[in-house]
């Protein structure tokens, strides 16, 4: 390859790109991406609340359900897609390809047992998630659909990521965006001309999970920069496995935990009846909209964190998570000023005729923007260590926000403050994790083999000085 072939070569530029360039170049597509996603995602919460409380109510429970999917989906897809960087880094091809097929086959496998598990035990599941008596109708048609998509979900949100660590994140983003846009075309066609009601947004959502799936398909298959994906690499072997879960399982327990927390958060809710469910899924859903701008950000991070480890270049990790989180840092502290004042129109928005709704999410929505700005900090501590194999601590601080710090802090502050108890616990735990975050991304870098090397070094000179 030449020098001019080389300037041009998407691995060349994560290695030797300026780090303010090459990231943000990353990230657009994965912004519009997550953004295209979370809007489709407060499409569906939009529409449906117009069918009632409770109607709206079953968005929030089965959008946990959704995110332990996801969860799954991403632990496959990031572990293996940053498995699959390392390996390029380190020049093994062959390997590289054989990750992604396998990544690809295990998320079709695991799509199927959900769809057969969750299909025949639907009203078990939907109450399990949290749903009320009159919630549960509305959240079972809503649920049907979802789940027979999860196939096409799982293997939609692996392939993104596959596509996004080998620099292809505007690929991503095409599959993406034309699925997202669909949804927000069908969501009133389906809810309101057809009269499905939340069974229709459902539809609507499956429908545009389908498309996605073909075009990302296509686009691994089809471009000739991009490893594709075929049957006859799909040998599953245990240290493949070991390597993908190890790197994604902190994914997993990100989401996985933050479904869980939501699960939790519905049966708090319940003494205050529909009304608390259905105000705290509408601010979770905002608050996931505002935070996917600095998760699609971390994304375009991770492929330069992942090839530049691999390759030795330990300084330019540092560099690019530094950067990353001044810069996120900046966007949320603007993004928290903007939406504070805005907080009573922006929950009007979803459900203007119940006064109730309004007031519980206002309250929690203005809580929740006032810790927003330490996110940027908690993400990149989460995606940092993930990138690089520091599997525990990627997991650590992916399962202290709604996990370690705040099942605790929700159970405890709502039997004693009830329903204040939930509005405040979420802020508590992000100040929580900001500070956890902080600590385990300065004792990384503090092992980085050229620290180490320093460190040593220090050691060697003052043990001469005692000679």
């Amino acid at each position: 390859m030449s020098h001019t072939e080389k300037k041009h070569d998407q691995y060349y530029e994560m290695a030797n790109a300026p780090i303010s360039h090459i990231i943000p170049k990353l990230a657009a597509p994965t912004i519009v991406s997550m953004l295209i996603s979370s809007i489709y995602n407060m499409a569906d919460t939009f529409f449906v609340s117009q069918l009632g409380t409770s109607a709206s109510g079953a968005v929030g429970v089965i959008f946990s359900a959704m995110s332990i999917i996801q969860a799954l989906a991403f632990m496959i897809g990031m572990g293996s897609g940053n498995y699959m960087t390392r390996s390029l880094g380190a020049g093994k091809r062959e390997l590289a390809e054989q990750i992604v097929s396998i990544a690809f086959f295990t998320g079709i496998i695991m799509g199927l047992v959900i769809t057969v598990s969750a299909t025949f035990n639907i009203h078990r599941v939907v109450l399990l998630l949290g749903a009320t008596e009159t919630i549960a109708p509305y959240a079972e048609a809503y649920a049907h659909y979802i789940f027979i998509a999860a196939p096409f979900m799982i293997c939609s949100f692996i392939m993104n990521n596959l596509l996004r660590f080998q620099g292809k994140a505007s690929f991503a983003m095409v599959g993406i965006t034309v699925g997202g846009l669909l949804n927000i075309a069908l969501d009133p066609l389906f809810i309101f001309t057809l009269d499905m009601g939340t069974a229709g947004a459902a539809l609507a959502t499956g429908l545009s999970q389908f498309i996605s799936f073909c075009i990302l398909l296509w686009m691994c298959n089809h471009q000739d920069s991009c490893i594709s994906i075929s049957i006859r690499k799909f040998r599953p072997k245990l240290a493949i496995y070991r390597e993908v879960l190890y790197g994604g399982i902190p994914s997993l327990g990100r989401q996985g935990i933050a479904s869980v927390a939501t699960i939790l958060m519905n049966f708090m809710c319940q003494p205050y009846g529909d009304a608390a469910i259905a105000a705290m899924s509408i601010v979770s859903r905002f608050m996931f909209f505002i935070n996917s701008v600095i998760i699609g950000f971390g994304q375009g991070f991770q492929p330069v964190c992942s090839y530049c480890f691999g390759a030795g270049l330990y300084d330019r990790v540092k560099k690019a998570c530094w950067f990353c989180i001044r810069v996120s840092t900046i966007i949320l502290l603007v993004l928290s000023v903007i939406s504070f004042p805005a907080a009573r129109s922006i929950i009007t928005l979803f459900r203007r005729n119940d006064p109730t709704v309004i007031e519980i999410g206002t309250l929690a929505l203005r809580l929740q923007l006032i810790t927003l700005p330490l996110q940027g900090a908690v993400i990149m501590g989460n995606m940092m260590p993930q990138s690089i194999g520091y599997g525990f601590r990627a997991t650590l601080v992916s399962t202290a926000r709604q996990g370690i710090f705040l099942i605790p802090l929700l159970t405890i502050m709502t039997y004693t403050i009830g329903l204040l108890g939930i509005q405040c616990a979420q802020p508590l735990a992000d100040i929580a994790t900001f500070i956890l975050s902080l600590f385990v991304i300065r004792g990384i870098f503090k092992e980085f083999p050229e620290a180490l090397a320093k460190r040593l070094g220090r050691f060697y000179g003052r043990w001469q000085l005692c000679l």
